[in-house]
Protein backbone atom coordinates (compact mmCIF):
# COMPACT_ATOMS: atom_id res chain seq x y z
CA UNK A 1 0.00 0.00 0.00
CA UNK A 2 1.45 3.38 -1.02
CA UNK A 3 1.87 6.07 1.59
CA UNK A 4 -0.37 9.00 0.70
CA UNK A 5 1.29 12.30 -0.17
CA UNK A 6 0.92 14.87 2.62
CA UNK A 7 -1.60 17.59 1.90
CA UNK A 8 0.07 20.91 1.08
CA UNK A 9 -0.03 23.58 3.75
CA UNK A 10 -2.52 26.36 3.12
CA UNK A 11 -0.27 29.27 2.16
CA UNK A 12 -2.62 32.01 3.41
CA UNK A 13 -2.91 30.33 6.81
CA UNK A 14 0.87 29.86 7.00
CA UNK A 15 1.54 33.51 6.14
CA UNK A 16 -1.08 34.72 8.61
CA UNK A 17 0.58 32.60 11.31
CA UNK A 18 4.04 33.97 10.43
CA UNK A 19 2.73 37.52 10.84
CA UNK A 20 0.60 36.89 13.93
CA UNK A 21 2.98 38.47 16.46
CA UNK A 22 5.15 40.49 14.08
CA UNK A 23 5.36 43.68 16.13
CA UNK A 24 7.28 46.20 14.03
CA UNK A 25 8.95 43.63 11.78
CA UNK A 26 9.54 44.99 8.30
CA UNK A 27 8.01 42.64 5.73
CA UNK A 28 9.09 42.53 2.08
CA UNK A 29 6.98 40.50 -0.32
CA UNK A 30 7.86 38.99 -3.65
CA UNK A 31 5.84 39.35 -6.80
CA UNK A 32 2.38 37.83 -7.00
CA UNK A 33 0.92 35.40 -4.51
CA UNK A 34 3.28 36.32 -1.68
CA UNK A 35 2.02 39.90 -1.86
CA UNK A 36 -1.60 38.78 -1.93
CA UNK A 37 -1.01 36.44 1.02
CA UNK A 38 0.64 39.10 3.19
CA UNK A 39 -2.01 41.69 2.36
CA UNK A 40 -4.77 39.17 3.15
CA UNK A 41 -3.21 38.73 6.61
CA UNK A 42 -3.68 42.45 7.19
CA UNK A 43 -2.13 45.52 5.63
CA UNK A 44 0.55 47.18 7.75
CA UNK A 45 2.66 50.32 7.40
CA UNK A 46 5.78 48.14 7.70
CA UNK A 47 4.85 46.02 4.65
CA UNK A 48 6.75 46.64 1.43
CA UNK A 49 4.96 44.99 -1.46
CA UNK A 50 7.26 44.50 -4.42
CA UNK A 51 5.52 44.48 -7.75
CA UNK A 52 7.29 44.44 -11.09
CA UNK A 53 10.64 43.62 -9.51
CA UNK A 54 10.79 39.86 -9.96
CA UNK A 55 13.82 38.47 -8.18
CA UNK A 56 14.31 41.53 -5.99
CA UNK A 57 12.61 40.62 -2.71
CA UNK A 58 15.52 38.92 -0.93
CA UNK A 59 18.01 41.63 -1.90
CA UNK A 60 15.61 44.43 -0.91
CA UNK A 61 15.27 42.59 2.40
CA UNK A 62 19.07 42.53 2.72
CA UNK A 63 19.27 46.27 2.13
CA UNK A 64 16.58 46.95 4.73
CA UNK A 65 18.24 44.60 7.23
CA UNK A 66 21.53 46.44 6.81
CA UNK A 67 19.93 49.90 6.98
CA UNK A 68 17.62 49.04 9.90
CA UNK A 69 19.87 46.79 11.97
CA UNK A 70 17.72 47.18 15.09
CA UNK A 71 14.60 45.79 13.36
CA UNK A 72 13.68 42.32 12.16
CA UNK A 73 13.19 42.01 8.43
CA UNK A 74 11.11 39.18 7.00
CA UNK A 75 11.05 38.42 3.29
CA UNK A 76 8.12 36.31 2.09
CA UNK A 77 8.44 35.23 -1.52
CA UNK A 78 7.82 32.34 -3.86
CA UNK A 79 10.11 29.77 -5.42
CA UNK A 80 9.86 31.27 -8.90
CA UNK A 81 10.88 34.69 -7.65
CA UNK A 82 13.74 33.36 -5.58
CA UNK A 83 14.98 31.31 -8.51
CA UNK A 84 15.15 34.54 -10.56
CA UNK A 85 17.69 35.82 -8.02
CA UNK A 86 19.54 32.61 -7.30
CA UNK A 87 22.80 34.46 -6.60
CA UNK A 88 21.09 36.60 -3.97
CA UNK A 89 21.34 33.66 -1.57
CA UNK A 90 25.15 33.72 -1.82
CA UNK A 91 25.25 37.51 -1.36
CA UNK A 92 23.02 37.34 1.72
CA UNK A 93 25.04 34.46 3.18
CA UNK A 94 28.25 36.48 2.84
CA UNK A 95 26.65 39.58 4.41
CA UNK A 96 25.22 37.51 7.31
CA UNK A 97 22.60 39.96 8.54
CA UNK A 98 21.39 38.60 11.89
CA UNK A 99 18.02 40.36 11.60
CA UNK A 100 16.93 38.94 8.21
CA UNK A 101 14.71 35.92 7.64
CA UNK A 102 13.65 34.65 4.23
CA UNK A 103 10.60 32.45 3.77
CA UNK A 104 10.12 30.91 0.34
CA UNK A 105 6.69 29.48 -0.30
CA UNK A 106 7.43 26.75 -2.80
CA UNK A 107 4.58 25.52 -4.95
CA UNK A 108 7.04 24.19 -7.55
CA UNK A 109 5.55 26.42 -10.24
CA UNK A 110 5.99 29.82 -11.85
CA UNK A 111 2.58 31.06 -10.71
CA UNK A 112 2.69 34.49 -12.33
CA UNK A 113 3.54 33.28 -15.82
CA UNK A 114 1.15 30.38 -16.32
CA UNK A 115 1.96 27.72 -13.70
CA UNK A 116 4.85 26.15 -15.59
CA UNK A 117 6.89 23.76 -13.43
CA UNK A 118 9.70 25.65 -11.72
CA UNK A 119 13.19 24.34 -11.10
CA UNK A 120 12.12 23.27 -7.62
CA UNK A 121 9.52 21.10 -9.34
CA UNK A 122 12.44 19.42 -11.06
CA UNK A 123 14.45 18.78 -7.88
CA UNK A 124 16.24 22.03 -6.98
CA UNK A 125 16.07 22.35 -3.19
CA UNK A 126 16.32 26.02 -2.16
CA UNK A 127 16.85 25.16 1.52
CA UNK A 128 19.87 23.03 0.54
CA UNK A 129 21.15 25.82 -1.72
CA UNK A 130 20.96 28.24 1.22
CA UNK A 131 22.70 25.67 3.42
CA UNK A 132 25.54 25.24 0.92
CA UNK A 133 25.84 29.04 0.75
CA UNK A 134 26.39 28.93 4.55
CA UNK A 135 23.14 30.36 5.87
CA UNK A 136 23.12 30.06 9.67
CA UNK A 137 19.89 28.05 9.62
CA UNK A 138 17.71 26.55 6.90
CA UNK A 139 14.73 24.27 6.83
CA UNK A 140 11.74 22.96 4.99
CA UNK A 141 8.25 22.74 6.45
CA UNK A 142 5.77 20.28 4.98
CA UNK A 143 2.32 19.22 6.04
Amino acid sequence: MATPEPAPLGRRAVVARLLENRGETLVVTGLGSATYDVHAAGDHDANYYLWGAMGGAALVGLGLAQAQASRRVLVITGDGEQLMAFGALATIAVARPPNLDIVVIDNQHFGETGMQASHTGHGVDLARVAEVCSFAATGTIVA
